[in-house]
């Protein structure tokens, strides 16, 4: 049982070794990237599920994809304090220069740079002391505005053309898209519906938190009708057990089956966990098979490890408040739970609970998955809330 062989990958979007129920979304990907690149209408992609599914590790097999058929591509990753414009300038500015360096003069590509230069003017865009120069003038009254839902749009469609002109297509993918603000995100759809309307070879993947079908209808009603929103879970019992069975097989390795009952047990069958189980499980197993006491001996590991790093960033984000809520959440099981419910178990009034509820949605820790319903956005962060939270406070005043 060789550490250095050991093929499990806990990592935020560290790929596993064994990418195993997602070929239905995958297959949706292909599609879409080869119906864009023969100017075939298509819905864009926008991945949505809980944290530690692998909404990451997906993003980058897409791009891997596209890049087989060709495309130029560019993954982005939004944050919390960041605008939308800031964010993605540089980007395309990389991808406008990488079609100026295909052989030939391409006035289109010379109009994107200078869209893009009338951008970045109007957004007076700055990282830290470097400001972004493309040697070249803007282009008046082209992205210029001010407002971002004219302004993206007339980009987007200025670098879509300039990719046509070059008998060529793009792809961005932009990972935790939830963090954008809801104009931003309406700018942004805006702009791939402009894009889908003049059939231009630029597609976008997306990937978020559940609440982002929610977030992309209220940011415009039509957003429905020019995405698709696949769900990306935790894996089922068979997919799970080949998660972890093949890889170990590929080195000569089995896991017998009562050990594979009880990390599934143990994780729900989410992507993150697997990997970390199996992976303490393999350096603390002594020989093939890894057994069922190998995965219990693994489990004392795992937990503190998931404790000090997976869930304890998160929870050190939180105030008191917001803490006290989730413990109460927590004290009702892993979800979705009503509100009044949770009110009851702090003993205050549901209404005393909407400030705080919404800021935990705001901060990505739990979101609505129908009315009047709240769930927790990280797996087992129920289980976590108790151990870290092992007495419930009961506040008046929350």
């Amino acid at each position: 049982m060789d550490p250095i062989k050991n093929p499990f990958s806990p990592g935020a979007g560290s790929p596993p070794p064994e990418l195993v129920g997602r070929a239905p979304t995958l297959e949706e990907a292909r599609i879409l990237l080869g119906r864009i690149k023969q100017k075939r209408p298509e819905k864009s992609m926008l991945l949505t599920g809980l944290r530690g599914v692998g909404k990451t590790v997906l993003l980058n097999e897409i791009e891997y994809l596209a890049r087989g058929q060709e495309y130029h591509t560019i993954f982005i990753e939004a944050h919390e304090n960041k605008a939308l414009g800031p964010l993605v300038a540089p980007y395309l500015r990389r991808l406008l220069f990488d079609l100026d360096r295909i052989s030939g003069v391409s006035h289109k590509v010379k109009r994107g740079l200078a869209v893009l230069r009338s951008f970045i003017g109007t957004i007076s865009l700055a990282i830290g002391d470097i400001t972004i120069e493309l040697g070249i003038d803007p282009e008046k009254g082209s992205a210029d505005s001010g407002d971002l839902e004219i302004d993206l749009p007339n980009l987007f469609v200025a670098i879509g053309e300039a990719c046509e002109d070059r008998n060529c297509a793009a792809a961005i993918l932009i990972d935790e898209i939830q963090y954008f603000s809801q104009k931003e995100l309406g700018a942004l759809i805006m702009a791939m519906h402009k894009v889908q309307q003049k059939k231009l070879p630029l597609a976008l993947f997306g990937a978020g938190l559940p609440i982002l079908p929610g977030l992309a209808g209220e940011s415009k009603s039509y957003a429905e009708r020019l995405f698709s929103f696949p769900n990306i879970g935790a894996l089922s019992e068979k997919d799970a057990a080949k998660a972890l069975r093949e890889p170990a097989q590929a080195v000569g390795v089995t896991f017998e089956e009562p050990a594979l009952e009880e990390i599934f047990r143990l994780t729900k069958g989410y992507p993150y966990f697997l990997q970390e189980w199996g992976y303490q499980s393999w350096n603390l197993a002594h020989a093939s098979p890894i057994t069922l006491l190998t995965v219990q001996a693994a489990t004392a590991t795992v937990i503190p490890r998931l404790d000090q790093n997976f869930f304890r960033v998160r929870f050190d984000r939180l105030t008191p408040s917001e803490k006290n809520f989730l413990r109460a959440m927590a004290e009702l099981g892993p979800g979705p739970h009503r509100l009044k419910d949770i009110a009851d178990i702090l003993d205050i009034k549901a209404t005393s609970l909407s400030r705080v509820r919404a800021n935990l949605i705001k901060k990505g820790m739990v979101y609505s998955p129908a009315y009047g319903d709240i769930a927790f956005t990280v797996p087992l962060f129920d289980e976590f809330m108790v151990r870290a939270m092992p007495d419930l406070i009961l506040l008046q005043t929350i």
